[in-house]
């Protein structure tokens, strides 16, 4: 969901999609066969948030196909990788593909994305302008200025035809890669908390999630927001994370299946994010290519 091997981490709380609670609860206690065709496979899963609306129906549909979950609650995100690694989960899913890759960098492990979920966009908002079209040339636009927003809203304001950046940018882009020639607006960075409170100065700012709402604003008031199908949204695409060895474990797919084409799974989703998530089931050869794409410019900016 941007930076170095140092700011990867530091965007692994502002990045990862799924909303923290503060209550560890359980350990693995069970795996799935490596071929995944027991009748009974019970199959533990490292998430943030287990009371999330999404996960009770998941479960049960699980069950109905013949596998057990059991859901391990973490109370934040540093943990359900390490966890994964040392075999005391089967999957995680808390986390996009940026988060995984600085994971992988740092801690020089191998998980691997075997599945989609979702991607919570990232939103342009304007209290003067209804449409990106209305900006005017040399208008100034807010985006926050911590390191894991900063690159992305720059690639939201790309995407909207804003601004370009050298080189297609990244998730490591900064104000000096803005071409400023090319670029219709220009670009200001302020505390995340504080570009909601920037509209009345500014032609749009880029708001976090997290302060739509005490904006006073709805996801749906947007103006721009990253493009699922824009390649430079893959690397904030939420994933099932499973070890290496495992990334072709039948049940494993079958639990992707399962999340991807239950409704009230999805409908869950949808209200856990505020309305917020877009469901995607991204073929797993692009989510692995991007992991790769990912850790190569962590270890190259590290």
């Amino acid at each position: 969901m941007s930076r170095s091997s140092k700011k990867s981490l530091s965007l692994v709380a502002a990045l990862a999609a799924i909303p923290l609670v503060f209550a560890l609860s359980g350990c693995a206690n069970g795996s799935a066969s490596a071929s995944g065709d027991d009748a009974d496979d019970t199959v533990t899963i490292g998430v943030v948030g287990k009371s999330d609306p999404q996960w009770a129906p998941f479960v049960e549909a699980a069950k109905e196909e013949g596998i057990t979950v059991d859901l391990v609650d973490f109370a934040d995100y540093a943990q359900p990788n390490p966890a994964l690694t040392e075999g005391e989960l089967d999957l995680n899913q808390f986390q996009h593909i940026v988060y995984l890759a600085g994971y992988n960098v740092s801690a020089d492990e191998d998980l691997v994305p075997i599945g989609s979920t979702a991607i919570y966009p990232l939103g342009l908002y304007s209290t003067k302008y209804t449409s990106v079209d209305d900006i005017k040339k040399g208008d100034t636009v807010a985006i926050p200025d911590d390191d894991a927003n900063l690159a992305r809203g720059l690639l939201v304001l790309q995407s909207a035809g804003l601004v370009s950046l050298k080189d297609g940018g990244s998730i490591y882009s900064g104000l000096n890669d803005i071409d400023t020639d090319k670029s219709k607006v220009k670009v200001t960075t302020l505390e995340a908390s504080l570009t909601p409170s920037s509209l009345p100065d500014v032609a749009a700012a880029i708001i976090n999630n997290d302060y739509v709402e005490d904006a006073g604003l709805k996801a749906s008031d947007a103006i721009a927001q990253d493009d699922p199908a824009d390649a430079s949204a893959l690397p904030y695409v939420n994933i099932f994370a499973a070890k290496a060895e495992d990334k072709d474990n039948k049940t494993y797919k079958k639990l992707v299946e399962i999340f991807q084409d239950t409704q009230a799974v999805q409908d869950g989703l949808l209200e856990a994010s505020g309305g917020t998530a877009v469901a995607l089931k991204t073929p797993v050869a692009d989510l692995e290519a991007s992991l790769k794409t990912v850790e190569a410019d962590t270890r190259k900016n590290g």
